[in-house]
């Protein structure tokens, strides 16, 4: 089977290697920044945030739905060719959305860098000081004067009323007086009921003012972010889990899955490289391409390039189809598994929590770096700071599980992440995130090292790639949306320091919580039956062997011995 061309193991880990170096380039040239673009967009913190959990939702709930993708061979080169196209269409879609307002990207401008009949550079707004609104002023003056128009008539004696009070309809026409002597509130004697049909258009006054508000130009802006963003977020989800399924069906079927494991490492270094290049190029541009276009606009050109060279490779991408395929979707059932084990659940609610806290760090850091007057190349090399640590730290991680057990590496994991959060809420210059991002070797990559270890104990056969998925299912699909959507609304009214700091405290009080609870669990070690029906029959051959070698020599010794004494 190796000899044959079409099994060719090799050329087939070095496709996917080189697909996966690709895609994680084009990632990192437009994922990290993405929150970036959408400030510059004039977004507030509130809306980036809904945008950025509509899109850790939208993958997790789309994860499980993948796999009613078409099984066939020429289905699939279809689908990945067709996820490829459209996730590189709705990422150029971005570019074309105007900024809500016509100075939104100058305010973050340098001076140097502005074209000349914009004048000169303002200072960039406070983390908490967004230029979010309700409403805007259009729309307040009209539904304003709508309510004006319709309010008289209502009553006479219009000198004892203390007209419009902001309230939660808006704006409402008092009718009532106040008694000076009584202090108590009285029907005017002029009062007169609703004139027939008057509800009815205040009713319509105040769908007039709805409307207003929905025909705002930053809900517009918002909207279309939203949608662009969502379509591009499930393409890239049926994308990932088209290549990955076939690749790994292929590797099960030439008995190869134990190569599949290590093909991350592409993945982090084409991210590595991708983000420090594309913010290298973004910093020799100027603010702004066209009148409306941003230079971070370029961003998402890079994605679409690197995209389209994947294109090309997966032509080439190996698929193999079984002939007994299972189209059962195993979310319960792996759901079930984590329910069942009481050091599953534990850990479970620790991923839930660092997806909280990690949303806070991806979805703000630039915006803290920005306001600290950081270039583009910090940013970049941020990224890649912290993907090559966790690289460098996996060459140690059997020596690191050898030495110390599950729970610790957990307690540190989880106290280095809530020393960076700590740590970015005083951020005093750009530089330093270097140094603080060296920490997500530990607070991200060996966390994973110990909830992977602890499903793989408690998986059945053919169980671990689904248990992984629900895992990561509920840390960057539910944990991230949920800190992202309550993280925009804590930064407009806090700021990003109160943010990082509330993130913080929660991770000290659940490590606390962590450690109480795992002390109360049973430490009986697990046997994982599947894996040793699965052992490799070599293996138990050369077992075989060895026992029989082992009774042969204690027979003849027995022997030998009987011969002595007799």
């Amino acid at each position: 089977v190796a000899a044959s061309p079409q099994w060719d193991v090799g050329r087939a880990l070095a496709l996917s290697g080189l697909f996966r170096l690709l895609q994680g380039a084009g990632k990192a040239c437009a994922a990290p920044f993405l929150t970036l673009y959408l400030r510059h967009l004039g977004l507030p913190a509130p809306l980036v945030g809904v945008v950025a959990g509509a899109k850790h939702l939208a993958a997790a709930l789309w994860a499980p739905l993948c796999s009613r993708c078409p099984r066939g061979r020429r289905k699939r080169r279809l689908l990945v060719a067709g996820s490829l196209l459209g996730s590189a269409g709705a990422s150029l879609l971005l570019t074309l959305i105007p900024p809500a307002g016509g100075d939104a990207g100058y305010k973050y401008c340098n001076a140097s860098q502005q074209p000349g009949d914009r004048g000169a550079a303002t200072t960039a707004a406070g983390p908490g000081t967004s230029s979010y609104r309700v409403l805007s002023a259009s729309a307040i003056t009209n539904a304003k004067a709508v309510l004006e128009k319709k309010g008289r008539g209502v009553g006479e004696g219009d000198t004892k009323t203390n007209g419009y009070l902001v309230g939660p309809s808006i704006w409402t026409t008092s009718v009532k007086a106040v008694n000076w002597e009584t202090r108590e509130p009285e029907m005017l004697s002029s009062y007169r009921p609703p004139l027939p049909g008057l509800e009815k258009e205040m009713s319509n006054s105040s769908f007039k003012a709805v409307q207003n508000i929905f025909q705002d130009r930053e809900h517009q802006i918002f909207l279309m972010v939203l949608g662009a963003v969502v379509l591009w977020e499930l393409l890239a989800t049926s994308l990932e889990w088209t290549v990955d399924e076939s690749l790994y069906e292929f590797l099960d079927f030439v008995d190869a899955t134990d190569r599949y494991g290590k093909l991350w490492i592409w993945n982090y270094l084409g991210a590595s490289v991708g983000a420090c290049s594309i913010a290298i190029f973004v910093d020799q541009l100027n603010c702004f391409l066209s009148s409306t276009i941003t230079r971070l606009a370029a961003h998402f050109y890079g994605y679409a390039l690197l995209i389209t060279l994947s294109l090309l490779v997966s032509v080439f991408f190996p698929i193999h189809v079984p002939k007994k395929t299972d189209r059962v979707n195993k979310t319960t059932k792996a759901l079930a598994l984590l329910w069942s084990d009481g050091r599953a659940i534990l850990y479970t609610i620790t991923v839930f929590f660092t997806g909280v806290a990690g949303s806070a760090v991806h979805n703000f850091l630039f915006w803290q770096m920005q306001d600290r007057g950081s270039s583009e190349l910090y940013m970049g090399l941020s990224v890649a700071v912290g993907l090559l640590a966790e690289i460098l730290l996996y060459f140690f991680k059997g020596k690191l599980l050898r030495t110390f057990s599950s729970s610790k590496i957990v307690a540190v994991s989880l106290s280095l992440l809530a020393v960076q959060l700590l740590c970015y809420s005083f951020l005093w210059t750009a530089w330093s995130v270097l140094l603080i991002q060296i920490l997500s070797a530990f607070s991200s990559g060996a966390l994973w090292w110990v909830v992977n270890l602890t499903v793989d104990d408690i998986a059945t056969p053919g169980m671990e790639r689904s248990l992984h998925a629900v895992l990561q299912g509920l840390c960057y699909g539910g944990g991230a949306s949920l800190g992202s959507f309550a993280g925009g609304f804590v930064v407009k009214h806090f700021g990003l320091a109160v943010l990082y700091r509330a993130c913080c405290v929660c991770l000290v009080l659940w490590l606390f919580l962590f450690l109480i609870v795992q002390s109360k669990l049973p430490q009986q070690k697990k046997i994982n039956y599947s894996r040793l029906l699965a052992a490799d029959s070599s293996d138990m051959s050369d077992s075989d062997e060895n026992e029989r070698d082992w009774l042969v020599k204690a027979m003849k010794d027995e022997k030998g011995t009987w011969h002595w004494l007799s």
